[in-house]
């Protein structure tokens, strides 16, 4: 599935960036108002907890920080996808505690909101084959990433999906 802001479509890193920094300073404080046992009951039968989804968004970060990271190397770019269900599993975010999991939840984004503020816009078009799929450049990478955010946090927090600003 790809997610995806139109309102950020033609921007540059770096109001992409400050719309990062701006979910997750929205996001927090509904995360840390979460019970550590709230955040452990899965959402419904066969689904993840809200530390699963969280722990997914940390995995999302974990491999767009690569992604965005590794821009400045040039050429075709052609990095892994990931198996997502099997990384949370192997992770044990259900056991995790919440408290931690926000935490690294919203330093590393802090942290990629960073980098991608940093990112030339001579890179917009750089071309990124993901998972070995067709070439998309860059900054569909970074709106992808953003739009992704944005869709799981609203299940988390059980609020509609945020639309653009």
């Amino acid at each position: 599935m790809q997610y995806f802001d139109d309102t950020l479509k033609d921007q540059p890193f770096e109001v992409m960036a400050a719309r990062l920094r701006s979910e997750i300073g929205a996001a927090e404080r509904g995360l840390r108002a979460i019970s550590e046992e709230v955040a452990g009951i899965p959402r419904a039968a066969g689904k993840w907890s809200r530390k699963e989804v969280l722990g997914h968004l940390i995995d999302s970060a974990s491999n767009n920080h690569q992604r965005f990271a590794r821009a400045e190397e040039g050429a075709t770019l052609r990095l892994p996808g990931y198996a997502q269900d099997r990384w949370v599993a192997s992770q044990g975010y259900r056991e995790s505690r919440w408290t931690d999991l926000v935490d690294l939840w919203s330093a590393y984004n802090r942290h990629i909101a960073h980098v991608l503020q940093r990112i030339p816009e001579s890179f917009r078009d750089l071309p990124y084959e993901i998972g070995g799929g067709a070439a998309v450049p860059l900054s569909f990478v970074a709106l992808d990433y953003i739009g992704h955010l944005q869709h799981h946090l609203s299940q988390i927090l059980d609020t509609p999906a945020r639309g653009p600003d």
